[in-house]
């Protein structure tokens, strides 16, 4: 169980941040990159959600992604290194990408086929959605960049990468099943 009282601990007033498993880091490092850009996307998709109240199962959905997000922030605050903890790790696992993939299913199911590519807008939530799905994809690069310098679990790459995939279809979604959706016209304003 988590306990936080106090808030500052002052251990990072020099510019590093201490890991879950206990090393510290640069706070520009790659790893701490990532996680960060994993929170940042959690923070847009909180700020969605202040849109899809009228939305309960698109709502709930979202809600499961943002707890998903803190484990994805901890799997990457906990570097494998291939030693043992004294602890187990919790880790992003293939079944949180599977429900992610069967989520994208079953709102897409009543979504028109595109004709076109989206423009970012609509409605309010889609709008914020659609940042979210942005934010989602810088921390996927981050996480990609990251993986090839260390250990990252491929279920939490597939997550990532799963992840602005449902944000892009949760948006259309939100677009009154894509009937709001704004098009690009291509060369438009020339």
């Amino acid at each position: 169980m988590v306990k936080l009282n106090k808030i500052y601990t002052r251990t990072g007033d020099k510019g590093t941040t201490a890991l879950v498993s206990g090393p510290r880091r640069e706070k520009y490092d790659l790893r701490v990159e990532a996680y960060g850009t994993v929170d940042e996307t959690n923070s847009t998709i909180g700020t969605a959600r202040l849109h899809t109240s009228d939305l309960p199962e698109l709502d709930a959905m979202l809600f499961r992604i943002q707890n998903d997000l803190f484990d994805l922030g901890a799997d990457l605050a906990t570097p494998d290194t291939g030693e043992k903890l004294d602890y187990e790790p919790l880790r992003i696992i293939e079944a949180q990408a599977t429900r992610l993939e069967n989520e994208i299913d079953a709102l897409n199911a009543h979504i028109a086929p595109l004709t076109s590519f989206v423009l970012p807008g609509g409605s309010s939530a889609a709008t914020h959605l659609h940042l979210a799905r942005t934010v989602a994809r810088r921390a996927e690069r981050l996480m990609v960049e990251l993986s090839r310098q260390e250990t990252v679990g491929t279920a939490a790459l597939k997550y990532i990468n799963r992840l602005s995939d449902f944000l892009f279809v949760a948006a259309r979604s939100a677009n009154d099943g894509g009937k709001s959706d704004v098009l690009w016209v291509p060369g438009k304003n020339r």
